[in-house]
């Protein structure tokens, strides 16, 4: 398709044609991306940076010279590890149960209510991630009054990273407590930590850290192991203390089966009581003075927003996932569709050429070149025209062209029929053409594109069944160097040509090219000619012939070379034109969705097909970029990258059998996975701005795409078919 710049008859319905670039949905766009980035790596730094393991994966013990004596004698509780350390220990025959790793959904209330069937009170130190998970249960622990500690946000060794993702971890597990449960408590206990004499250097700077944080550490006397599953049997004699001396006893809530740790819990608060023990929490049992206050309410608004958030990145991460899957599974369909459709219609296209479309079509043909800055490719697009082997009527319609174009053509003393016009559009230059041309078929073609001397004479042949109105042909790039030329030689055979194929067998076309179409003149004069409303007058007309009930087919034998745009500024220029005149188009005749007949085809195959593949899988690649680009963070990067590499191989195979049938050299396949970093990005983004485009209601101008000048003609054949004579004044040259 060739840019114009269009220009609206005055007193048109929609008025002059304004240019209008929405910036409103950029900035949009990018703060969704922007949010939408920050709450993914927010939740891929919670929920898979770390995680609840199991206690036993410290590690081997290091040094421990700095840790107070005191400390290693002493007490379980230890305050001002910064700078006054001292410990404090729990008063005989007491207990005070604590839990780790939670709130869990299925254990966390059948332990509480295990406590409230038997009147105990314990300290559950829970986890920042089932905080925001689960802030119903921990609701329900303060409000059944047992005391809440912290056990930080994503359960980390904290003696093994950096002091600041320490802060974080502790900062983050108390505002989403306090957005929980409106408290805030200085009670902390690092993750597998032990006992006293199991602390070493590492261990202790992070006490210190916490001490100047205000908190205070609390570790364990008796640790039930319920983490190993050793049986409900095991768990209860762990957990029993020998003698009478106070004990914290450390079990599990969460991270994982804890089944035993009910179980056993069951038989064990029993057990202790009928021995006189009381049951109390942390703060009671070490006589500590209100560990667990009523948050602020700037701690409570951040800590409620930091939930919202976090559950926005866990839905949007499911979300993402979602059409991720459905995006691949749609790429799979269209692969799977699209190459069996070009196996069967090469299948097809073979026997019917067996026996021909009909008798050969031999009656000249007018071919129709409207030109708008033509100068740098109009001469050899003219040339290849005369060595046609079928005879031509060729006319040069000038759309105001104020680079010589007409005047080039004229020059050149060929027999061209030139009309100049004044600046009113592709479409209107279009009609010109059709309205002087004298032959019953009509072929279109840009004025930077050039023929082989077949390609008018394969274009036509179709039309020996009377049930043909149009056929489309094969565009081909001619400026394939560079990576960007290729990518387009791959979007042309690979995308436009095993489509058509597919469309062809279908018999719902929606659109014949602009750089190689032919009609039936008295088909296009029945719709009043092309119409001017959409910037895709090509698939506009394609779409119109359609629902009148003309067959549209394919002839990939017809084959034309074209300039595509060599920079990713013009490209972006002529797809925003492409993909909006489609959507336009498809716009247009929607009301072909609920007709019958070739109409019905048209709506039900090729508007739903474009609707699927070429608007709303484009709309859904950058999901699959940013998931992609999460996994390789967050999840199985070799996973990640066997999706891409499976998703790459399936391109190939498309590729590869796209180019056979179109008889192309396979090499420039290899630019097919740089394809995805650059030209896959501008398309989808394309798609985007065509859609908040149309949704806005904005109307775009033809932008001409700039000329290169690599166009060659072939040789001219030997003798040239003679045109028939014109039927008006205008002057041959």
């Amino acid at each position: 398709m060739t840019d114009r710049r269009r220009r609206n008859a005055p007193g048109r319905r929609h008025g002059r044609t304004r240019r209008t670039t929405p910036r409103t949905h950029w900035l949009l766009l990018s703060v969704l991306a922007v949010t939408l980035s920050t709450a993914l790596l927010l939740q891929g730094y919670t929920h898979h940076m770390f995680g609840i393991t199991s206690d036993a994966v410290s590690g081997a013990r290091g040094p421990s010279g700095a840790v107070p004596s005191r400390v290693t004698r002493g007490g379980p509780v230890i305050a001002d590890a910064a700078t006054s350390p001292h410990t404090a220990g729990v008063k005989d025959r007491t207990v005070a149960l604590t839990f780790d790793d939670g709130p869990d959904p299925v254990w966390t209330p059948r332990i509480l209510d295990v406590l409230r069937r038997d009147h105990v009170h314990a300290t559950f130190f829970v986890v920042g991630t089932q905080v925001v998970a689960h802030p119903e249960l921990v609701r329900r622990i303060v409000a059944e009054g047992h005391q809440i500690g912290i056990h930080t946000f994503t359960h980390p060794d904290l003696a093994r990273i950096a002091p600041w993702q320490r802060s974080l971890e502790l900062r983050e597990t108390q505002l989403a407590v306090a957005g929980a449960a409106g408290v805030t408590t200085a009670l902390l206990r690092p993750p597998y930590s032990s006992e006293n004499d199991a602390l070493d250097d590492a261990d202790w700077s992070v006490l210190e850290q916490a001490d100047a944080a205000g908190y205070v550490t609390v570790l364990s006397t008796q640790d039930a192991e319920d983490w190993q599953r050793p049986g409900a049997d095991r768990v209860l004699a762990r957990a029993t203390p020998h003698g009478h001396a106070g004990q914290i006893v450390l079990m599990h809530d969460g991270g994982g089966d804890r089944s035993q740790t009910v179980a056993a819990l069951k038989t064990l608060i029993p057990r202790l009581k009928a021995r006189g023990f009381r049951f109390a929490t942390v703060g009671a049992a070490v006589r500590m003075a209100g560990p667990v206050q009523r948050a602020g309410l700037g701690d409570r608004l951040q800590g409620m927003a930091l939930i919202k958030l976090l559950r926005a990145g866990d839905w949007a991460v499911w979300l993402l996932g979602v059409l991720m899957y459905t995006a691949g599974a749609i790429s799979v369909l269209r692969a799977a569709v699209v190459l069996i459709a070009a196996r069967r219609h090469r299948r097809l296209r073979t026997r019917r050429r067996s026996r021909s479309w009909g008798p050969p079509v031999t009656e000249p043909v007018s071919v129709i070149v409207p030109a708008y800055n033509e100068s740098a490719g109009i001469e050899a697009a003219v040339r290849s025209l005369l060595a046609s082997d079928h005879p031509v009527e060729i006319i040069v319609v000038d759309d105001g062209s104020t680079d010589g174009t007409a005047d080039l053509v004229e020059s050149l003393h060929l027999p061209v029929r030139v009309i100049r016009q004044q600046n009113a559009g592709k479409p209107a230059a279009l009609n010109t053409g059709l309205a002087a041309a004298s032959c019953d078929l009509v072929v279109m073609v840009d004025g930077d594109t050039v023929f082989e001397p077949d390609t008018v004479r394969m274009i036509v042949q179709p039309f020996a069944d009377p049930r043909v109105g149009a056929v489309s042909g094969n565009a081909k790039v001619v400026n394939r160097g560079g990576l960007l030329g290729r990518w387009q030689h791959i979007e042309y055979v690979v995308g436009f040509n095993l489509d058509r194929r597919l469309f062809d067998l279908a018999e719902c076309m929606p659109t014949v090219p602009g750089a190689v179409g032919a009609f039936r003149r008295r088909a296009l004069l029945g719709l009043g000619g092309v119409s001017d409303v959409t910037l895709a007058e090509d698939t506009d007309l394609t779409m119109a012939l359609c629902r009148e009930g003309w067959r549209v087919v394919y002839e990939e034998r017809a084959r034309a070379w074209t300039e595509a745009p060599a920079s990713l500024n013009a490209l972006w220029r002529q797809r925003y034109r492409w993909c909006y005149g489609t959507l336009q188009a498809m716009w247009k005749h929607r009301g072909a969705l609920v007709q019958r007949g070739a109409a019905g085809k048209l709506g039900r195959r090729g508007l739903g097909y474009l609707l699927l593949f070429q608007v709303l899988l484009p709309l859904l690649a950058p999901v699959v970029d940013i998931f992609a680009l999460y996994g390789l963070l967050f999840l199985d990067p070799v996973r990640i990258v066997g999706l891409w590499l499976a998703f790459l191989l399936l391109q190939l195979v498309m590729g590869l059998y796209a180019f056979r049938l179109d008889g192309e050299r396979p090499g420039p396949l290899w630019s097919l996975p740089l394809q995805q970093f650059v030209y896959r990005q501008l398309m989808y983004l394309v798609v985007i701005q065509s859609v908040f485009t149309a949704l806005a209601g904005s109307r775009l101008r033809w932008q001409r795409m700039e000329r290169y000048g690599s166009l060659r003609a072939p040789a001219p054949a030997p003798t040239p078919a003679p045109a028939p004579a014109p039927h008006d004044t205008t002057q041959w040259y």
